[in-house]
């Protein structure tokens, strides 16, 4: 037998692989990712201001993957304040405990780190990850999340000559603490002061409105070439409208679905969508081209500074791109033209999306609904002498203890399983009121916005339905008008002011998902709540245990070790079957070496 030399490199590497190995989740591949979250100062728009970096990026990076892999993200908290971050769009089958939400989790403390660990199974498309807590959104945090076909599905179009993820949001000079301070003392948190993309400020397209010097995104193309654009808009409060100066925007996916591809000269991408468009290169590029994301449904007159500018450069173009911004929709006092856009969007149904059978053999329109809620949202109001956002009437408080870490440790009053199925004449108050959605159900869900801002609702752990939409109050008669055939299925839904969106989701993942508005504000102030989706039957197969490293708190803190990586806690904390893979990892190299 050779000896066998034993370094501190060779130590390390097998920590590594015992450590991954302990977590495999089947035998799928698995990407491994590190994210130390941090602050750093930048100045996108000309004013030095601390944001949240990931590995000293901003945005973050890239997390690739491709359908069924395993993925496990090593999060480092290095702020000051505590930390979850969540992946909307990976519905996460039968693991809530990896979504990131307070509902779910308990936080992540400063200088502590945490390990996600979950599957990507049966997805494909273009999706997002962000920090979840208090705002922090606001300051950063976030960048793209693609899951790839797998080689033996095809993907309903050619293969593109590139591939460009923009991730485009209105943006505060002021970060998210003092964001967070103007909500809590009752105030609006007021007009962006601009839009940035991919991190970086407008290009100098006017003197008057953009300052010298700022850095802006140039994407760099060759004529005759088709590419994909993945285009998210990540931020706080304010809907976009996405466009590319003299080319059309074909869209092919949404979220996670591939779409009825149709041309658009420009597209509205609401706070918390996702979309994806072929954009061909086929211009004379007698100069650059703008790229635009415009704030949408404000008075744009007040609020033309709120505009990311890009630039879109051919190898052969003669010049910079001069002269004003392409133009943005012209409907905004056209309520009923503003709404086409979005009742337009089907999906299709003969392309395979993660697996080979179609996407439309799924018939969701010949299957019988079991129950439905109905959601109003209104604007902000005073409750206990505060300014916050409910809905039917509720403005939900995080438990202290997450909801299914109460149910499986026996801990009494963390939540309540009462939010009613449709609003109720009653005084507005603050609760942890939790949906009691019934497993396997088919559930309809009726956004009703009364408020007076454009929202987006986004359910984690599921895709749903978008069947219906219109202005008005919405009533039973209003589902003769539901598209039964090829709605487009995705997670994140715009809901018009003074109008409704209607939804249908099968409910056959088993778990607790956050059910929000995604405009950081509301959410911030209470307009969310949680849908506890629990098998009666449950034997092991529909819902997964806690993970070995599962975070205590609230009523069950005083389970949790102190886990931070200055504190030297031991990596095998929390992994009871680590130390026998790893002795088993060093027998096996001392027999072979």
């Amino acid at each position: 037998m050779a000896f066998f030399k034993f370094s501190s490199t060779s130590f390390f590497l097998l920590i590594h692989i015992a450590l991954f190995s302990s977590f495999s989740l089947a035998a799928d591949p698995t990407v491994y990712y590190d994210f130390k979250l941090s602050y750093i100062t930048v100045s996108p728009l000309g004013v030095p201001q601390k944001v949240i970096a990931i590995n000293g990026q901003f945005p973050g990076p890239l997390v690739n993957a491709t359908t069924n892999n395993n993925v496990v993200i090593k999060v480092y908290n290095d702020l000051d304040e505590d930390l979850l971050m969540t992946w909307p769009g990976i519905q996460m089958r039968r693991n809530s405990w990896q979504d990131g939400v307070l509902g779910t989790n308990c936080p992540i403390p400063p200088t502590w780190d945490f390990n996600y660990t979950f599957q990507v199974k049966d997805q494909i498309g273009s999706f997002f990850y962000f920090p979840s807590l208090n705002l922090q959104r606001a300051s950063g945090g976030f960048g793209p999340f693609v899951i790839n076909n797998r080689a033996v599905i095809q993907i309903p179009f050619a293969q593109p000559d590139g591939d460009f993820t923009l991730l485009i949001g209105d943006w505060y000079t002021r970060n998210h603490t003092a964001l967070r301070a103007d909500l809590d003392s009752g105030k609006d948190l007021g007009m962006p002061d601009g839009v940035l993309i991919n991190g970086k400020g407008p290009y100098r397209y006017n003197t008057t409105l953009v300052p010298d010097g700022l850095p802006y995104e140039t994407i760099k193309v060759d004529p005759g070439k088709t590419y994909r654009f993945r285009v998210h808009n990540v931020g706080t409060s304010t809907s976009l409208n996405f466009r590319i100066q003299g080319h059309n925007l074909l869209l092919v996916e949404t979220e996670g679905y591939y779409t009825v591809q149709q041309n658009y000269t420009s597209f509205d991408i609401h706070v918390g969508q996702s979309s994806s468009f072929l954009v061909t290169m086929d211009q004379n590029a007698t100069s650059d081209y703008y790229i635009v994301a415009s704030a949408r449904f404000v008075n744009e007159s007040i609020w033309r500074k709120v505009s990311g500018v890009g630039i879109l450069h051919y190898s052969n173009s003669k010049g910079p791109a001069t002269g004003p911004l392409p133009e943005a929709p012209s409907d905004i006092y056209n309520q009923w033209s503003a709404m086409n856009q979005p009742k337009a969007i089907r999906q299709n149904t003969s392309a395979s999306g993660a697996r080979p059978n179609p996407q439309g053999s799924y018939h969701y329109g010949s299957i019988n609904v079991t129950d439905t809620y109905i959601l109003r949202s209104l604007p902000p109001t005073t409750i206990d002498g505060k300014l916050r956002a409910t809905l039917n009437g509720i403005s939900f408080v995080n438990p202290g203890t997450p909801i299914r870490l109460a149910d499986l440790n026996k801990v009494k009053g963390s939540y309540k399983l009462d939010f009613p199925s449709a609003p109720l004449n009653r005084t507005f108050h603050r609760d942890t009121s939790v949906i009691n959605a019934t497993y396997k159900g088919f559930t309809e869900i009726i956004l009703q916005n009364n408020d007076t801002r454009m929202q987006s609702f986004h359910m984690n752990g599921y895709s749903f339905f978008v069947v219906g939409m219109d202005w008005g109050i919405w009533s039973e008669n209003s589902r003769g008008s539901y598209n039964k055939w090829d709605a487009i299925s995705r997670s994140t839904v715009e809901v018009y002011p003074g109008g409704w969106t209607a939804v249908l989701a099968s409910l056959d993942n088993a778990g607790v998902w956050n059910l929000r508005v995604e405009n950081l504000d509301r959410w911030y102030l209470g307009q969310e709540t949680y849908m506890r989706i629990i098998n009666p039957e449950e034997n092991g197969e529909t819902e997964m245990p806690p993970p070995n490293n599962v975070l205590y708190c609230g009523a069950l803190a005083s389970k949790q070790q102190d886990l931070s990586h200055k504190s030297g806690a031991s990596i095998l904390h929390g992994n009871p079957n680590l130390f026998f893979t790893l002795l088993m990892a060093l027998c096996a190299v001392f027999i072979f070496s």
